[in-house]
């Protein structure tokens, strides 16, 4: 498959970024959020599309379920921050979508970075880190197929974590907890919410949003998005805790070890590398 050459990394406010993410940076501030529109912001590879199909699910799932079978994830939660016009990717259905009640968007930009959006205040947010070793193997993978950008995960996850503590819209999750019982942190995001959907519906949702299901499911997986290359590595690859055990080598962990604790002395996140 002949794939578009990989864009230049630049710096955007202390970021490495494209420009797919930054010829956009102008529709980002001026979005203009309802209050009960959703943010869900995550550091690339950290459950942004398991979370995003959850709420998907959640809000339009049994009362639109033609999207279901024929609407990409990524037009059904469009990214905030992506400038379509740079991708092969129909772009026709996102302008409604935004528009409407209780919309679902994405971003991986950073806490400092989503200060510039004028209607943050506004937004509910759902953010979901993932530990740093599991994180840093799926990003690798990705790399292999796409591109790194967004800047480091340390800055991310602290930012946003700082941000929970003075936001009451902010929701922090981990996906950790998500691998481990994803029933109680789907009640914990409807008590966010203020829904309560019944229990045949969060059944549901909870069946169609398993690891193997999203894998198979061609509107979830990513696998028609055109610039990511899916014979080097799947976009949905394993969904597990702990798989660093099989690529970090002891040197290697022990310098990630001493690096974490350097760069995260003066945080009070708490992550799980395996259960």
């Amino acid at each position: 498959m002949d794939l578009p050459p990989r864009p230049e990394l630049f710096d955007f406010h202390g970021i490495s970024m494209t420009h797919c993410f930054t010829d956009n940076w102008e529709n980002i501030q001026n979005f203009q959020a309802k209050q009960d529109d959703i943010l869900i912001a995550t550091y690339p590879k950290a459950g942004t599309t398991w979370v995003s199909y959850m709420l998907d699910l959640l809000y339009f799932g049994q009362t639109f379920p033609e999207r279901q079978i024929s609407t990409s994830i990524y037009q059904t939660v469009p990214f905030l921050e992506i400038n379509f016009d740079t991708l092969d990717l129909k772009t026709e259905v996102f302008l409604p979508l935004v528009s409407t009640r209780n919309t679902s968007v994405c971003e991986h930009i950073s806490s400092n970075i989503v200060n510039y959006i004028k209607c943050f205040l506004l937004l509910q947010v759902v953010y979901v880190a993932r530990n740093a070793k599991d994180n840093v193997v799926s990003f690798f993978h990705f790399d292999r197929m796409n591109k790194v950008v967004f800047g480091s995960w340390y800055d991310h996850v602290n930012g946003w974590w700082k941000k929970k503590q003075t936001h009451s819209k902010v929701h922090y999750m981990f996906y950790e907890d998500l691998i481990e019982d994803a029933g109680q942190e789907l009640d914990k995001l409807c008590h966010f919410l203020d829904m309560s959907p019944s229990v045949e519906t969060k059944t549901w949702i909870l069946d169609r949003a398993q690891f193997h299901n999203m894998k198979n499911n061609t509107m979830v997986n990513h696998s028609v998005v055109p610039v990511m290359d899916f014979e080097i590595s799947h976009f949905m690859r394993k969904g597990k805790v702990g798989d660093w055990k099989n690529h970090f080598t002891v040197a290697q962990n022990e310098m990630f070890d001493e690096d974490y604790k350097m760069k995260m002395t003066d945080s009070t996140l708490q992550f799980r590398t395996e259960i």
